[in-house]
């Protein structure tokens, strides 16, 4: 084995060790830290300096993300007029290895005059920091992984670890759920699978491709072509869905050799086919695309008239997929 392959596996080793003593560690002060949190009216305002400030703008961003609204305050320009954006109904949340950074001291006196709850995630429980906090979560570890038992490593990781704990009992305290993630991810791929529906995807009117039971093969083939689906449906005379003729039923039809002079769509249609309501989820309409195997659905309403029609082009461009 390499130097490199065993300082890594070494190093995996030390924060995955330092991250289960966390676990171990876990009691009534994490369960304070998460009500001071739900009983709040504002935010959590997030603080730290250099490495922990670091660690703290990722746990602010997943807080803000799984419903807990959040932000980072960096504790230097805190001193410097950003405490001002702390409001009385908001809890702080500071880090600090030590316990004793300077820039957090510093805003110690500040926060409680404003009287705001305060969360420390502290190695030093008995630190300034720690002992003035209202929830103390212990992020001391055993060592770092730097060989020189200097550079936060272990240390950053527990902090990680514990931010990513922390909100996560908030969003199950808080009933979050996958819709309420996807709304604060619109423009990612879950947001587009859990925001979107068939009938934003569809296409309606004139772009629908449908012809009549006794339409020509001819005259089906032409709708097909002009609509640039792959597929065209099929109604009776009352304009409701009896079937649907795709490429595949026209390679059939050639293959075949059937005069499709004589034909007529009602003849070489699908009957009864595949059919979706405009107001699934994309996502579910995907996932029965793929598991009919088909490239074309129907989109129908209550008395079974189509109103739409799409293909897995639609669902790519859309980010769906």
């Amino acid at each position: 084995m390499s130097r490199a392959l065993e300082n890594a596996r070494r190093t995996l080793a030390i924060e995955a060790d330092a991250i289960r003593a966390a676990e171990r560690g876990l009691d009534g002060a994490f369960e304070r830290a998460v009500e001071l949190i739900l009983a709040s009216q504002g935010r959590v305002v997030v603080t730290g300096m250099g490495k922990s400030g670091l660690i703290g703008r990722k746990i602010a961003a997943t807080l803000a993300s799984t419903g807990t609204p959040a932000f980072f305050m960096h504790p230097a320009e805190g001193s410097h007029g950003d405490l001002g954006m702390v409001t009385r109904q908001d809890v702080v949340l500071a880090i600090s290895s030590s316990g004793e950074t300077q820039e957090v001291v510093a805003l110690l006196p500040l926060l409680q005059r404003l009287k705001v709850p305060l969360v420390a995630m502290v190695g030093r429980p008995d630190s300034a920091l720690g002992s003035r906090s209202d929830a103390v979560l212990d992020i001391s570890v055993e060592t770092e992984a730097c060989p020189m038992n200097l550079a936060p490593t272990a240390s950053t990781t527990v902090t990680l670890a514990l931010g990513d704990a922390l909100a996560v009992a908030l969003l199950e305290e808080r009933g979050f759920t996958p819709e309420d993630f996807a709304r604060f991810h619109p423009g990612g791929s879950l947001g587009k699978r859990l925001l979107l529906h068939i009938r934003d995807l569809m296409h309606t009117g004139e772009d629908i491709p449908r012809v009549a039971t006794s339409a020509s093969m001819r005259e089906a083939l032409l709708e097909m072509t002009s609509k640039r689906l792959g597929m065209t449906a099929v109604e009776d005379g009352d304009g409701r869905l009896v079937g649907l003729i795709t490429d595949g039923d026209l390679r059939r039809a050639l293959d075949e050799e059937m005069d499709l002079l004589a034909t007529t769509a009602g003849d070489a249609m699908t009957p009864d086919p595949f059919t979706i309501g405009p107001d699934e989820l994309a996502a579910r309409g995907l996932q029965f695309m793929e598991e009919k195997a088909i490239n074309g659905l129907l989109v129908v309403d209550g008395d079974h008239r189509v109103v739409g029609a799409l293909n897995m082009h639609d669902f790519l461009r859309a980010g769906v997929i």
